[in-house]
C-alpha cells in the first residue's frame, strides 16, 4: 500500500528564537517534504480557504480566537479518499499544545479503521504537547505512532533526526 505524507504549515512571518523571520517556505512543510522523499510518499498540503494573516501577532489571534471556539475552518480541498493509503505521515506546527484547527477538518473527514498515523510536528520549545493523545480520539480504529518533534528554528539541520525516525 502507499503512503501519504498530509502537512498543514505557513510560511509569511514566523516565530524563531524569540525572533520574527519572514519565510516564502513552512518549517512544517520542509519537513513533510523530506518525509515523503526519505519514504517515497505521496504529499498533500492542508490549506485554508480563508487563511490567516501574514502578521505573525494577527496570525496568532486568528488562531486563538478558532482555537477557543473549536473551530473547524474550510479547506482549500481533500484528498477524495484515503483508501489506497495505510500509512498516513501527519504533520503540523504545535499551538499552544494543539494542532491547529484546520487539522481537525480534515481528521474528522475520513474513516480511521486500519490506517497508522505517523505524527511529527514543528515547535519552539512544547514539542508534541498531548498531540498524539489527541489524534487518537479523534482517529478511532489507527494506530497513532510515537511522534516526531522537531525545533522549527533546526529544521534546515534535521534531515538525520527524519531519517532515523522514518
Amino acid at each position: 500500500m502507499a503512503k501519504l505524507v498530509v502537512f498543514y504549515s505557513r510560511a509569511d512571518e514566523n516565530y524563531f528564537n524569540g525572533g520574527y523571520r519572514y519565510i516564502t517556505v513552512g518549517n512544517t512543510e520542509k519537513v513533510a517534504k523530506a518525509i515523503a522523499e526519505a519514504v517515497q510518499a505521496d504529499l498533500f498540503k492542508l490549506e485554508q480557504k480563508i487563511p490567516y494573516a501574514a502578521d505573525y501577532n494577527t496570525c496568532i489571534e486568528q488562531a486563538k480566537t478558532d482555537m477557543r471556539a473549536k473551530a473547524r475552518p474550510e479547506l482549500v480541498s481533500m484528498p477524495d479518499s484515503l483508501d489506497g493509503y495505510d500509512e498516513i505521515y501527519l504533520g503540523y506546527p504545535n499551538y499552544w499544545g494543539d494542532m491547529p484547527m484546520a487539522v481537525y477538518t480534515f481528521l474528522e473527514k475520513f474513516d480511521w479503521n486500519g490506517k497508522i498515523i505517523h505524527p511529527f510536528c514543528t515547535h519552539e520549545g512544547s514539542g508534541l504537547s498531548g498531540t498524539e493523545r489527541n489524534i487518537q480520539k479523534v482517529c478511532k480504529g489507527a494506530s497513532v505512532t510515537k511522534g516526531l518533534a522537531i525545533q522549527g528554528s533546526s529544521v534546515d539541520n534535521a534531515r538525520a533526526a527524519i531519517e532515523k525516525w522514518v
